[in-house]
């Protein structure tokens, strides 16, 4: 009896011995496949992106806790907000103090200067370090702040967002239409009038409620965004900040959108549709959008046809171009290390950054034999593809960290296999903008902001589709937005300009 009593305790010390040993290296057992399984106390990170959710995030937020709790002991809970209701989302959040950890940021400098974010600098140069090093050293430029802090960890991917027009490539070969020579929005009408009587099947120019950067045609860009009007001359040091409404340029942009809304060019309903994506089998001759080189292989994928594109702006690097995609640190989190541990295996990791774009190899999607990316369609309930959707997961990818680490596209229309060095080569050709890092601080007119705003959403739909006699509303659109106090804003603007010119000798 006393020996069985003291084998009993033999082998309690021995297990307590085990588990002591395991509590004090701090790990946690693992599966019979040599895989850590997350601990009940293990850090879990709340990240909220922009994005419909899939039908199969939940099935890829799991696989994803499975690689970082084995690579980092972290977990993390994905959340993707839809497109038109993550803007609301993030900031009814910060208003209400919701807790989160790590989001993707648009509307970058509004934030900041609210105080949401976390400034990043001392953990780039330790915990972020290897991040740091791989991110283009533009980008770091273009995010940090006027008080020299960096405040959110910019996308790493093309640095001139081009202007594009895209084209259906079976119209282009069946006319023998050279794209390239169609630079200007004037230049279309004679394309535009050949679809309209050709071609009835096809929309012949697509627009909606947020419109097209048709100013950048002329050289122009937002010193903050289109909401509030105010432009300047990208590679002109010396331009002065205008409203640009009251400019020639604009005035000519009008007057061609109306007379192509007039004469059926433009569908009915653009100033009321919502910014979207390409809507896949729907037949447009012409849509505008913003991209790097190649775009039109996703452009192609996303419609489910090939297009052509051809940019009509130059490369230049713009403050708004770099703050695209940023993801940031709330300044509210308990957990800034592990944030910061999170961001940079996204950013350095080649499993953990395709399995947030591409979802889980073997269910989302197979490589061939060029390591490239295969898609695989999502199936119905009788085992037949569903034409409409491409995977049950995928990742927004300028929302999510570096792209040169991604693997490339497969299937009918692959990639080119050297798809990131054109991009690197693009970047090389790049030229950052005159005003590039200047973000003026307007937080002392909030009033003025949100009058301007309301102005603008009551006036600009409509006349940037061509759904209203410019002759009629562009007068009183110019006129509302000096009573909102736009010439105040332009003002203080032009102020900060000057000064932010003399001080960096530009």
């Amino acid at each position: 009896m006393q020996r069985r009593l003291v084998f009993n305790r033999l082998v309690l010390y021995v297990m307590l011995t085990g588990m002591l040993s395991l509590l004090a290296a701090g790990c946690s057992p693992s599966s019979d496949k040599g895989e850590a399984i997350p601990r009940k106390d293990m850090v879990n990170l709340v990240y909220y992106t922009i994005g419909e959710p899939d039908p199969d995030l939940k099935k890829v937020n799991d696989k994803i806790n499975e690689v970082l709790a084995k690579k980092i002991g972290i977990t993390i809970t994905y959340i993707k907000v839809g497109w038109q209701e993550y803007d609301n989302r993030l900031n009814t959040m910060l208003s209400a103090g919701t807790p989160f950890d790590i989001a993707y940021a648009p509307e970058f400098t509004t934030y900041v200067k609210r105080g949401a974010w976390l400034r990043l600098d001392d953990y780039l140069s330790s915990t972020g370090k290897d991040m740091y090093d791989v991110i283009d050293p533009i980008f770091w430029q273009g995010v940090r702040m006027d008080d020299g802090g960096i405040y959110g960890v910019p996308t790493n991917k093309e640095l001139a967002v081009r202007q594009q027009w895209m084209y259906p490539e079976e119209l282009v070969k069946k006319y023998n239409i050279d794209i390239n020579k169609y630079n200007t929005l004037e230049s279309l009408e004679p394309l535009m009038r050949m679809i309209k009587q050709k071609e009835f099947d096809y929309l012949p120019m697509e627009l909606d409620k947020d419109s097209h950067n048709f100013f950048a045609l002329y050289g122009y860009e937002y010193v903050i965004d289109k909401e509030l009007p105010l432009m300047l001359r990208s590679l002109d040091s010396r331009s002065q900040v205008v409203s640009i409404f009251e400019t020639e340029e604009a005035r000519r942009v009008l007057d061609t959108l109306r007379r192509y809304y007039q004469a059926g060019y433009i569908n009915e309903d653009a100033a009321l549709r919502e910014s979207q994506e390409l809507e896949r089998g729907k037949k447009v001759f012409w849509k505008a959008s913003s991209g790097g080189p190649l775009s039109e292989n996703s452009w192609s994928k996303d419609r489910g046809y090939k297009i052509v594109a051809n940019p009509v702006t130059t490369e230049v690097v713009t403050t708004e171009d770099v703050r695209g995609g940023v993801m940031a640190v709330s300044s509210d989190t308990k957990y800034p290390v592990e944030c910061i541990k999170f961001l940079n295996l996204l950013n350095t990791d080649p499993e953990v950054r395709n399995l947030f774009n591409y979802g889980i190899e073997g269910v989302h999607y197979t490589l061939d034999k060029n390591d490239q990316v295969v898609l695989i369609p999502p199936k119905d309930a009788d085992g037949h593809p569903v034409s409409d959707v491409s995977s049950n997961y995928i990742g927004v990818t300028f929302t999510q960290g570096n792209w040169f680490i991604l693997k490339t596209m497969g299937g009918e229309n692959p990639e080119p296999l050297n798809k990131w060095e054109e991009f690197r080569a693009s970047n090389a050709r790049a030229v950052k903008s005159s005003t590039f890092g200047f973000t003026p601080d307007l937080s002392m007119m909030p009033i003025q902001i949100q009058n301007i705003k309301m102005v603008w959403q009551k006036y600009y739909p409509s006349l940037m589709t061509g759904s209203v006699d410019v002759d009629t509303e562009l007068p009183k659109f110019n006129e509302e937005l000096k009573q909102a106090g736009l010439d105040e804003v332009r003002a203080e603007v032009q102020k900060q300009l000057d000064d932010w010119r003399a001080s960096s000798k530009r």
